[in-house]
């Protein structure tokens, strides 16, 4: 960053954070207005039960409505909470009335708007105290004649009276206060924040629920994406070389009998017909193996296995595996980085009209796996299209990766998966 964005940038994020202050204070009235309103009236109408519940459970549905609003507040300001459980809609009657009071969550939330008044109001008076004294001083020379003439000043206060000593001091005052005023304001959002974080980012509980729905959804969809592809194996292998395979067995036959009558010309026919059969068959099993890691890829490792599909690509490929030299890794991250780089060659290969591909495969220093495979064809690809991607997406479900897909047209495609 060079030397003149860094007050750009600091100054964006005062302003930024500012703005989350002073309109904290307001939201927090709504939600302390709702935390009274719920707990108060829902007590009192708990007398008629169902009314009291239906009081409650529609105070809890406000505040997760509050309290997500605060979450995506503060990741608005870079301080982003952990993700909860989301609450899962379809109930009616009853039923809804009860996820709600059964909801962790929610209770939660309405403890937030608790505690979350008197903090906002102390942040919003210091926030408006620390930039109007700070402004203030700034301008005071612009001002200061407007001023009764039995006005106290801060050089008077000083013991130091004088229109110009009053100007230099109340000015400096400003600066000073100006100056502190981004980090007095970041310190005020991580109180905030702080409070948030033990009420808003989700009970262990709740991470547990995210966590086994997360794990049953992966699952799923690996389940799923190796069905498909069992399937599409089957398929291609009954409709290529199955029937392949069959029709040689018959030239073989017929070349036997002709052999046997003397008919050398037919013979030779029939046996050159037969290799034809055997090479497009070879040529299909290769292409049905790109749903089935290679002996390459189990034997010697990731960056051998890339290297070689990169070889086996029509398209020249540039290959940049930032690995080192025989290092392993776990055999599902392998899997699933391998059959990203295959799915994007062949892709690239059948649709994109490129002339060049590039590969690259290394590990970040938080220890991501990241594949990205770039191409210059005309774009256009989508995850949603086809097998190919799409089960991309949910083999990498598998690995808790995640795969993006960048592809305007006309300015090629980009493929990265990150895995974990």
């Amino acid at each position: 960053m060079t030397a003149s964005a860094r007050p750009r940038r600091l100054l964006q994020r005062t302003a930024r954070e500012s703005g989350y202050l002073l309109l904290s204070f307001p939201l927090a009235v709504v939600g302390f207005i709702l935390f009274v309103t719920t707990v108060s009236v829902g007590l009192t109408a708990l007398a008629a039960f169902l009314l009291g519940l239906v009081v409650i459970a529609a105070g809890l549905a406000a505040a997760q409505a509050l309290g997500g609003l605060e979450r995506r507040r503060l990741a608005g300001v870079g301080l982003p909470l952990p993700a909860v459980l989301p609450y899962r809609g379809g109930q009616r009657g009853t039923a809804w009335i009860r996820a709600r009071l059964t909801d962790r969550q929610a209770w939660l939330d309405l403890l937030f708007q608790l505690l979350n008044f008197p903090i906002s109001i102390a942040s919003f008076v210091l926030t408006i105290a620390w930039w109007g004294v700070g402004l203030g001083g700034l301008t005071y020379p612009l001002y200061s004649w407007a001023l009764p003439e039995g006005d106290i000043g801060l050089a008077d206060l000083l013991g130091a009276p004088g229109p110009l000593l009053d100007n230099a001091v109340t000015v400096l005052t400003g600066v000073l206060f100006v100056a502190s005023a981004p980090w007095v304001v970041r310190g005020l959002v991580h109180v905030h924040h702080a409070w948030a974080r033990l009420t808003l980012a989700g009970t262990s509980h709740a991470a547990l629920e995210q966590r086994v729905t997360t794990l049953t959804e992966s699952r799923a969809a690996v389940v799923g994406a190796e069905a498909e592809t069992l399937r599409r194996i089957e398929r291609d292998l009954h409709d290529g070389p199955q029937q392949r395979l069959v029709r040689l067995s018959m030239d073989l036959q017929a070349a036997q009998r002709r052999l046997a009558d003397g008919d050398r010309e037919a013979t030779s026919a029939l046996l050159t017909e037969s290799l034809e059969h055997v090479q497009g068959s070879l040529v299909e099993l290769r292409t049905l193996s790109r749903g089935i890691a290679p002996p390459i890829l189990v034997d010697r490792g990731l960056a051998a296995a890339v290297v070689s599909a990169a070889g086996q690509s029509p398209i020249p490929v540039e290959t940049d595996i930032a690995l080192a030299t025989g290092q392993r890794l776990a055999p599902a991250r392998e899997s699933a980085a391998y059959f990203v780089v295959t799915e994007a060659l062949t892709n690239a290969a059948k649709h994109s009209a490129a002339t060049r591909v590039a590969v690259r495969v290394g590990i970040d220093d938080d220890g991501v796996l990241r594949v990205v495979v770039a191409d210059d064809g005309v774009g256009g690809a989508h995850p949603g299209k086809g097998h190919g991607l799409a089960g991309l997406r949910d083999r990498l479900a598998g690995v808790d990766g995640e795969l993006h897909v960048e592809s305007a047209d006309g300015h090629g495609t980009v493929v990265s998966a990150a895995i974990p």
